[in-house]
């Protein structure tokens, strides 16, 4: 009867070890951090011009807002390393365009409406990854 109850513990020892053994992580993974948040950026484009806010922010993925306040259509024409292009914008609507943006000059221009002066930004260096960043639907 000892015998069988020192062999019951040694069964559950080797059983908590197995568990603790099989429990320790590793600390360095081999896949990639996450990308950077993407940045959410906003453009409009009025009577007189365009406008984006902000004016300035690192490369990576970028949600465009954009806001036609003008009387006419528009489109939103994003021209430099990186090319996009909106669909067209209903007077006083506003659309979303998303765009994975490199480092470098670009212009803003909206086509459509008549003598809207374009918007010139630098796109700076990659965000940093957004590892530890919460991120919400």
């Amino acid at each position: 009867m000892r015998w069988r109850r020192g062999r019951a513990v040694l069964l559950a020892l080797a059983a908590l070890g197995v568990l603790a053994f099989a429990g320790c992580g590793r600390d360095d993974f081999e896949n990639d951090p996450r990308p950077a948040v993407p940045a959410e950026i906003t453009v409009k484009i009025g009577e007189d011009g365009v406008l984006v806010s902000p004016a300035a922010f690192g490369a990576g993925l970028a949600n465009f807002t954009i806001a036609n306040l003008s009387p006419d259509p528009a489109t939103l024409a994003i021209e430099g390393p990186t090319s996009a292009i909106s669909d067209e914008i209903p007077p006083g609507g506003n659309t979303l365009l998303k765009a994975e943006m490199d480092t470098g000059s670009y212009q803003f221009s909206a086509e459509g409406p008549a003598r809207v002066e374009p918007f010139q930004l630098e796109v700076g260096p990659d965000r940093p990854s957004g590892q530890n960043d919460l991120l919400l639907p």
